[in-house]
């Protein structure tokens, strides 16, 4: 007997199955097939790290409160803001101060729209064992970095392996930005804000 067609005895009484048709089935268009695994593997993949930032800036403008460790004045405060607002896109892993208030305020912002708290360092440290210590820690991401006129230019300096030149007292709004990417070379970018 056929599949489609089978007649079976039972009893004296004939029973006939048939097999019912099935629908026919859609062939997909293996060129339209690829587009769409591809668009899902990107969506399900996580990009590779692309390098480190470290962004060093000076702490932002000072109040008269204390001549040795004063807190941020308005403008300062004002600027710490607009430096978290700057960063806020970015993925902070990472944000150190010295000991001293002003710099800790300058930092805070930033750490807290990160999610991180703020680490001391101590500016004392040589700025090439800090570096060093910074590029032996951090490999993606970006790290933030509060120091003083006359601690920032050289670590920033340390950090890209170029030349920066020094800051005056009076001098607020200078980022020395520091990108190091999978190839290992520090690009030093500075703005002034």
């Amino acid at each position: 007997m056929s599949a489609p067609l089978r007649a079976v005895a039972s009893g004296g009484v004939k029973l006939a199955w048939r097999r019912t048709a099935q629908p026919a089935r859609r062939r997909t268009d293996p060129a339209l097939l690829l587009p769409c695994v591809l668009l899902l593997a990107g969506c399900a993949s996580t990009p590779a790290p692309q390098g480190v930032s470290f962004v060093v800036v000076r702490h932002a403008e000072k109040a008269t409160d204390d001549a040795r460790d004063p807190v941020l004045s308005a403008a300062g405060t004002a600027r710490a803001r607009a430096l978290a607002e700057r960063l806020h896109r970015e993925r902070v892993v990472a944000a150190y101060a010295t000991g001293y208030r002003r710099t800790q305020l300058t930092a805070a912002p930033t750490a807290h729209m990160a999610g991180i708290t703020v680490s001391i360092y101590d500016a004392s440290v040589p700025a090439a064992a800090f570096a060093g210590q910074l590029r032996a820690t951090y490999g993606d991401g970006t790290v933030l970095v509060v120091g003083h006129s006359n601690t920032v230019p050289a670590l920033a300096a340390a950090l890209c392996g170029c030349a920066v030149p020094a800051m005056g007292d009076g001098e607020y709004g200078t980022v020395h930005r520091i990108d190091i990417g999978r190839d290992g070379e520090p690009r030093l970018r500075t703005t002034h804000e």
